[in-house]
C-alpha cells in the first residue's frame, strides 16, 4: 500500500472502449470513476489490459494503429514518456517495398507489472482517458480494454500534491 493512502474497496476491473470515428482519426473517449474529491478519494491502477484491432495489411504501404490510457484529456496519441501516460499499445504492419501486405509489428506497456512494484499509476482526478489514431487505414479500428485497481482515501497533503500534480502536467 502507498504511503498517505488507506484501500477502500477490493481490486475492481474497469472495462471500456474506443471506436475511432472515421478511419485515421483521432478519436478520445473518457471513462468516470465516480471518485469523491470530498474525501479525498483515488484510484490506484495495479495493471491495465488494451487489445486494439490491427491495421490494414495494403501492398505497398506502412499502416498503424495506436492507442493510449492517460490520465488528462489528450490531443493526440502519446507515449510511455508523457508523465500522465499509464499504458501504450502499437499495432503496425511494414508494407512500404514489399509487393505483398508486408511484416507486422506490435508492441505495448506490460500487460502485467513485475511483482516488485506496488502499483504503476494513481489517478486522483474523477476521469481517465483513452486515445486511439490510425495511419493509412481504409477502415475505423479501435480499442477495448481492462484497468485493474482500486480506491483509496489519500491524506489531504498526500491528495493535494497528487491532483495538482496531474491537473499541472496536463
Amino acid at each position: 500500500m502507498p504511503a498517505g493512502l488507506k484501500q477502500t474497496s477490493s481490486v475492481v476491473a474497469i472495462g471500456f472502449e474506443v471506436q475511432e470515428t472515421a478511419a485515421n482519426t483521432f478519436t478520445q473517449s473518457s471513462v468516470d470513476l465516480n471518485l469523491s474529491p470530498l474525501d479525498r478519494e483515488v484510484f490506484v491502477v495495479l495493471a491495465v489490459n488494451l487489445d486494439a484491432q490491427f491495421p490494414d495489411g495494403l501492398a505497398g504501404l506502412n499502416t498503424l494503429f495506436e492507442g493510449s490510457l492517460t490520465t488528462t484529456s489528450q490531443t493526440d496519441t502519446v507515449g510511455l514518456d508523457e508523465s500522465n501516460c499509464i499504458s501504450v499499445i502499437t499495432q503496425a504492419i511494414r508494407g512500404a517495398g514489399y509487393a505483398d501486405s508486408g511484416v507486422g509489428f506490435s508492441s505495448q506497456a506490460l500487460e502485467t507489472p513485475p511483482s516488485t512494484l506496488e502499483y504503476i499509476g494513481i489517478i486522483a482526478t474523477n476521469d481517465f482517458f483513452i486515445q486511439c489514431k490510425g495511419v493509412n487505414n481504409l477502415v475505423a479500428k479501435g480499442i477495448k480494454g481492462k484497468m485493474y485497481g482500486y480506491r483509496a482515501r489519500a491524506d489531504a497533503s498526500i491528495y493535494s500534491a497528487l491532483v495538482q500534480s496531474e491537473v499541472l502536467s496536463a
